[in-house]
């Protein structure tokens, strides 16, 4: 199946921010990356706007042309802000307010029926919901309970053991994308893949939609430039 790369765009923003000004100018980035060979662009609008800003997730509205994906915690700020872009999938992230980075899944249960509220309202405007979740399979069927359509399996466990044990890090990850198969969700990854063990991961996780990189990729294209560092990315995906 195809696999398709979602960029993710917050540390465009992080930059221009630095300055105040609009350099580097996070739509024609954007665009650019579509241009590229992109399939989806990637935000993840924090309450603090120290990267993507609330105005730019309406100034980018028109501007992508493939996937819009929004990632954030599901607050009445964020449902507001999805609801009102409309982008074609929303990704749920159980990040704290002042968190850094995402750094663990849901665990759905506890969760269950704030989660299962959300994406109905999300589902019901037509926007495909995906869940940031773990390897654990049982939190993957739950996660297929709450009505979400995908989820999106946190890989930075894989990235760090990738160097010396790939068989041990792609393990768990083949079984948690079976299951969610299994339960009629797709499958997303994102967190840490890179160029060194994107290919890996790829041609051996079974069942994948879609990767979302935007770290990495950034920082490879200060060497390689853009255009080519999507043409790897892209690359390591067929």
């Amino acid at each position: 199946m195809t696999t398709n790369l979602s960029v993710n765009i917050n540390k465009i923003a992080t930059l221009r921010n630095a300055r105040g000004e609009n350099v580097p100018d996070l739509l024609k980035v954007a665009a650019d990356c579509e241009a590229f060979g992109a399939d989806g662009i990637t935000v993840h609008p924090r309450p603090d706007e120290r990267h993507i800003r609330r105005s730019d997730v309406f100034s980018l509205r028109p501007v992508v042309t493939t996937e819009f994906n929004i990632e954030g915690y599901p607050s009445p700020e964020f449902v507001d802000l999805v609801l009102r872009v409309r982008p074609e999938q929303v990704t749920l992230v159980p990040d704290a307010p002042g968190q850094l980075t995402s750094n663990a899944g849901w665990d759905v249960e506890p969760n269950f029926t704030f989660l299962s509220e959300i994406i109905e309202k999300f589902k019901d405007e037509g926007i495909r919901t995906s869940i940031f979740v773990g390897t654990d399979t049982d939190n993957i069927k739950a996660a297929a309970r709450t009505g979400a359509d995908r989820v999106e399996l946190y890989t930075k466990p894989y990235a760090d053991l990738y160097p010396r044990d790939p068989e041990a890090a792609i393990a768990p990850f083949i079984a948690a994308s079976k299951a969610a198969r299994n339960a009629g969700l797709g499958v997303n990854a994102g967190h840490d893949l890179s160029l060194m063990n994107l290919k890996f991961f790829h041609s051996r996780l079974p069942h994948l939609n879609e990767v979302s990189i935007g770290h990495a990729l950034i920082c490879d294209s200060l060497y390689l430039g853009l255009k080519e560092t999507i043409r790897r990315y892209k690359e390591a995906l067929r």
